[in-house]
């Protein structure tokens, strides 16, 4: 399942819908088995194994096997509201349907296999121009499902590397509720956890800022780019007299996955590009 890609519709990756975090799981793990080269139909059965989500969550096979059951005891009781239609066509409606018809739980081999719902199919398969893809791998180490969330909104954008949402659609698109009405309390337990396992985890590097709407906090601004393969390597602690204050020599326009222009901008007097980028990267996992 290493190389195994998502495909999603973008109606759907902008849908409101909860689920737990093993819950996703299940879901992605099927949806990352769906041929690309053959139709789907409601009748197919996906299987996903308890050592298959131990893999991707890196924890025992029997814990991992806990975890399977309840959630896909959960999951036949899930819902979604989908407010396009798989590719854009047609006029808006609201859609209000379930994610899978049936759930079939195999207790003696440590499986759960599902059915997705006749409504859900044309969002994972069918998909024209707007849908959008990406890596399993990419959110398999996550611990939070706001971040496999964040994770699939960012990567819809992924070309621009900029996104900006309005907080109530948000947390509509994540079914929240009455949790965390106060503004300080969602970016605690949401938004900041969220960006955190992205940049720890993730291909994309996420920066964000709040704004207001006179005085009143209203939206989220986005800013993301990919990792460059040197960040994912811990950085060597110093700085060599060559290469302080200069630009990288290596033509990827970035240092630790963050912009050069961006560096430019925000390097302190005396600092090295080097310095700079760390420093940078670690404000924004502390959201500062």
């Amino acid at each position: 399942m290493q190389d195994a890609q998502v495909y999603k519709a973008n109606a759907l990756v902008e849908a409101s819908y909860r689920l737990s975090l093993y819950e996703q799981r299940i879901i992605l793990a099927c949806i990352a088995q769906v041929r690309r080269d053959k139709p789907l139909t409601d009748q197919q059965l996906y299987t996903v194994s308890a050592q298959q989500i131990a893999d991707m969550a890196k924890i025992s096979v029997d814990r991992a096997y806990q975890h399977l059951k309840t959630a896909s005891e959960r999951l036949f009781d899930r819902r979604v509201t989908l407010h396009e239609a798989p590719n854009g066509n047609g006029h808006a409606k609201v859609r209000l349907t379930r994610w899978v018809q049936e759930v079939v739980y195999q207790e003696t081999l440590g499986t759960v296999a599902l059915r997705f719902s006749q409504p859900m199919v044309p969002y994972l398969s069918q998909l024209t121009e707007q849908f959008t893809r990406y890596a399993l791998a990419d959110v398999a180490k996550m611990t939070s499902a706001h971040a496999v969330r964040l994770y699939e909104l960012l990567a819809q954008w992924r070309g621009s590397g900029k996104r900006e949402v309005e907080i109530e659609w948000l947390r509509e698109a994540f079914q929240l509720g009455e949790k965390y009405p106060a503004i300080k309390d969602f970016k605690r337990w949401v938004i900041q956890p969220a960006i955190d396992q992205i940049n720890e985890h993730s291909p994309l590097w996420v920066n964000w800022e709040q704004k207001k709407t006179g005085r009143k906090i209203t939206h989220l601004a986005f800013s993301f780019g990919e990792k460059i393969q040197e960040s994912r390597h811990k950085p060597q602690k110093g700085k060599s007299k060559d290469t302080a204050g200069k630009a990288p020599k290596n033509g990827s326009g970035a240092l630790y996955g963050i912009p050069m222009p961006v560096i430019e901008k925000m390097a302190q007097l005396g600092e090295s590009y080097e310095d700079a980028a760390l420093r940078l990267l670690d404000e924004s996992k502390r959201g500062a």
